[in-house]
């Protein structure tokens, strides 16, 4: 069997994951479970029931957008529940982290929002996150295009929309590479890699109707079409449209406060994009794929097989008797 006939998987999942620390997360039909391998060597799972649907949930391109903000609170969850087991090297002995008091911040925190106080910083987390995207893949690639083309290359504002957006798309590319390029070469984040590529192997090998053992899985490519990765990169293009269709300004402010209130239609296009993509099996289509799997060059490495027990265990914990529950 060669690579791509294994990615003609005979049961197309909507079974998704994340990476975490020293684990990962798979998301099935029914409930999330993560799977942590403690410092000890022993997995622990933790099952979660997934978010429930929405109004939204049947509405195309609104599903996308509130679906992404429902992932990423699920997400950012489940990583600080996983660095909770890390073994952390420092100098600080058990009885002084005993008798450490909370500062006056945390002391005032607590008293303001109470038991909630933890739901309140994972949703802050996710809105600073966005923040910080918006920031360096949307505003900043508009102000460069803008600066580069208007100020070294004197274009009229205004004009040549189209190619003002393209060469923005290219700096936005650039700079997803250049970002996942850096976060490679971190130690830690090449463990998490490593697990992203377990998680897209094991997904494989449960498509493809295979037993769920470490041999099996170590055969499948660490690529997978319905990757969060491919569906940033989809998201890059289909800015370079909307942003096209809406005009370029004269002021700049207007033109990054525009590309903040289309990107949930933008995430929203970007989903029934992939969402279509991932049931398909035509050419076309996997001309499309081909950059998002490219980029997970970037994303993914191949785990070891203590890895690949984590992602079964995971795995194993979200499927469901019928089959066609999760089929995507």
């Amino acid at each position: 069997m060669n690579q791509n006939d294994m990615c003609r998987p005979k049961h197309k999942t909507s079974i998704g994951g994340q990476a975490l620390i020293e684990g990962l997360m798979m998301i099935g039909p029914e409930n999330a479970a993560i799977a942590i391998r403690k410092p000890d060597g022993e997995i622990i799972i933790e099952k979660r029931p997934t978010p429930k649907k929405s109004v939204f949930s049947k509405i195309p391109i609104a599903r996308g957008a509130v679906g992404l903000f429902k992932q990423m609170v699920l997400g950012f969850k489940a990583l600080m529940y996983s660095a909770e087991f890390v073994d952390l090297e420092d100098d600080t002995g058990e009885e002084d982290k005993e008798n450490q008091k909370p500062s006056k911040i945390d002391k005032f925190l607590e008293k303001v929002f109470g038991d909630k106080l933890q739901d309140v910083l994972i949703y802050f987390s996710v809105i600073l996150s966005l923040f910080f995207s918006v920031g360096l893949f949307m505003l900043l690639p508009n102000f460069l295009s803008e600066l580069v083309l208007t100020k070294l290359f004197e274009f009229e504002k205004g004009s040549k929309v189209l190619f003002y957006n393209i060469f923005e798309g290219f700096i936005r590319v650039f700079l997803f590479f250049l970002y996942l390029y850096f976060a490679s070469k971190l130690k830690d984040i090449k463990r998490v890699w490593q697990y992203h590529g377990s998680e897209h192997k094991t997904i494989h090998c449960y498509e493809n109707g295979e037993e769920l053992t470490v041999e099996n899985i170590k055969k499948y490519p660490t690529a997978h079409p319905r990757c969060g990765t491919s569906f940033l990169f989809t998201v890059m293009i289909v800015s370079i449209l909307v942003f096209s269709a809406t005009g370029r300004h004269d002021n700049i402010l207007i033109n990054l406060l525009m590309r903040i209130v289309f990107l949930p239609l933008v995430a929203g296009i970007s989903y029934e994009i992939t969402r279509f993509a991932g049931r398909s099996e035509s050419k076309i289509v996997g001309i499309v794929n081909a950059p998002g799997l490219l980029f997970q060059k970037f994303t993914t490495s191949e785990p070891d097989e203590e890895q690949i027990e984590v992602a079964i265990e995971a795995m194993k914990n979200v499927l469901v008797e019928d089959r066609e529950a999760d089929k995507w």
